[in-house]
C-alpha cells in the first residue's frame, strides 16, 4: 500500500475488517442490567428528602478502595467527551458509526451502575463525587498525540481499554465486598471485550500500512496517559493507587504494554522500512526504560511497606 493513505483512505480499506469485528463482538457480548448489581434494600433518603447526609463512618469501604471507585467513576463519566473524540477519528457512517453507537451505549453502562452502588451504599461522599464530576466532564479530555488521528486513536484505545479493565479488577479485589467485586468484573469484562476489538483492528492496520501504524503506536506508548488524567487529584490519586497494586508500572508493562506488543507481532515484522524501523527501535528503548523504573518503584514500594511493618510492630 502506498505511504500517504489519509485517514479516509485507512477507514475504507479496514471497514471489511471492522465489520466482521464487530459482527464478533455482538456475537461474544453479554447483555446485563446495572440495576441488577445494586443492594437497593441498603438505599435510604438524603436530607433534602427528610433522611439524613452523608457521613465518612456510613462508608464500608477502606479508603484505598474508595479513591480507586471514584477515579474509576470519573473515567467512566467523562464518556461525552470520549465518544466526541472517537466520532472524529473513526467517523459516524457506516460500520463505524454502528461500533461507536454499540460502544458509547456498553460503556454507559459502566458509570451507571457505579454512581447508583456508590450513592445506594453511601460508600463515598455524593456531593463531593458530583463536584468532581462537574469539574472533570468541564474539563474534558486530554489531546491525544497529534498526527494522522485514525491510527494513533485506535492504538490509543487498545492500551486504554486493557488498562482499565485491570483497575476495575483490582479495585474489585480492594473493595472486599461481593457485590461491589462482581459488578466490576462485569464491567471488566465489558472492557476486555473492547479491546479485543480494538487490538485486532489495529492488527488489521498494521498490515495495511506497517511504517505508518508503527510510527502510531510509538508515539502514544511512549506517551501514554490514562484518560482519567484531567479529574481532580488524579495524580496524586495516582500514586496511592500505585502504591497500593491497582494499577501501577509493572502492570502497565508487563500485563497491558507488552501482551499487545505480542499479539501485534511487532518487534518480528519483516515489512518496515528505514521509518518504521527507527519507530520500533524507539519503543525498544522506551520499554528498556520502563522496565528499569518499573524496578525501581517496586523497590521503593517494598522498603516503604517493610518500614510500616516496623512501625506497626513497635506500636503493639
Amino acid at each position: 500500500m502506498p505511504s500517504s493513505l489519509t485517514d479516509l483512505d485507512i477507514l475504507r480499506e479496514l471497514e471489511p475488517s471492522a465489520e466482521r469485528l464487530l459482527e464478533d463482538h455482538v456475537r461474544k457480548a453479554k447483555a446485563w442490567n446495572p440495576h441488577d448489581y445494586v443492594p437497593w434494600d441498603d438505599g435510604r433518603n438524603f436530607a433534602a428528602l427528610g433522611g439524613i447526609d452523608w457521613e465518612p463512618e456510613q462508608s464500608q469501604l477502606s479508603e484505598v478502595a474508595r479513591i480507586a471507585m471514584v477515579t474509576n467513576l470519573l473515567t467512566e463519566d467523562n464518556l461525552p467527551s470520549y465518544h466526541r473524540e472517537i466520532s472524529e477519528s473513526f467517523s459516524l457512517d457506516g460500520v463505524w458509526g454502528t461500533w461507536v453507537g454499540r460502544w458509547t451505549a456498553e460503556e454507559n453502562r459502566h458509570a451507571i451502575v457505579m454512581r447508583d452502588y456508590l450513592v445506594v451504599t453511601r460508600a463515598v461522599d455524593p456531593v463531593a463525587l458530583e463536584a468532581a464530576r462537574m469539574a472533570h466532564m468541564t474539563t474534558g479530555v486530554a489531546k491525544p498525540v497529534k498526527g494522522p488521528q485514525f491510527l494513533r486513536s485506535v492504538a490509543y484505545v487498545t492500551l486504554q481499554e486493557l488498562a482499565t479493565r485491570i483497575s476495575h479488577r483490582n479495585t474489585g479485589t480492594a473493595c472486599g465486598e461481593p457485590i461491589a467485586e462482581a459488578m466490576l468484573q462485569r464491567i471488566a469484562a465489558d472492557e476486555n471485550l473492547h479491546m479485543i476489538f480494538y487490538r485486532n483492528l489495529s492488527a488489521a492496520a498494521l498490515e495495511l500500512s506497517p511504517n505508518e501504524m508503527l510510527r502510531a503506536i510509538t508515539d502514544i506508548v511512549t506517551r501514554f496517559q490514562m484518560p482519567g488524567l484531567t479529574q481532580p487529584n488524579f495524580r496524586r490519586n495516582a500514586v496511592l493507587l500505585a502504591k497500593n497494586g491497582i494499577y501501577d508500572l509493572r502492570q502497565h508493562l508487563d500485563v497491558v504494554l507488552r501482551p499487545v506488543l505480542r499479539a501485534w507481532n511487532v518487534f518480528e515484522r519483516n515489512d518496515l522500512t528505514a521509518d518504521g524501523e527507527r519507530a520500533r527501535d524507539e519503543l525498544h528503548a522506551y520499554l528498556e526504560e520502563l522496565d528499569l523504573k518499573a524496578t525501581r518503584f517496586e523497590e521503593q514500594r517494598d522498603r516503604a511497606l517493610a518500614r510500616e511493618k516496623q512501625r506497626s510492630a513497635v506500636t503493639l
